[in-house]
């Protein structure tokens, strides 16, 4: 049937189109804040968020 031989698709845009465009996508972050409305443990969450991302940005920077 064809498959042995390495014969491709009549479509020649369907292996280089993205599924998704690259501007649709987003970082990954999808939350809103308001400081308003933040008691002590969403600022500690946030602290420790801050954190978290600092250590990861220096691992990144070493190797």
């Amino acid at each position: 049937m064809g498959r042995s031989r390495g014969q491709r698709s009549r479509d020649k845009n369907k292996a280089s189109l993205p599924q998704v465009p690259q501007n649709m996508k987003s970082d990954g972050i999808d939350e809103e804040y308001s400081a308003e409305l933040a008691d002590q443990a969403d600022l500690e969450a946030q602290a420790r968020a801050n954190a978290a991302n600092q250590r990861v940005k220096g691992k990144q920077r070493k190797s």
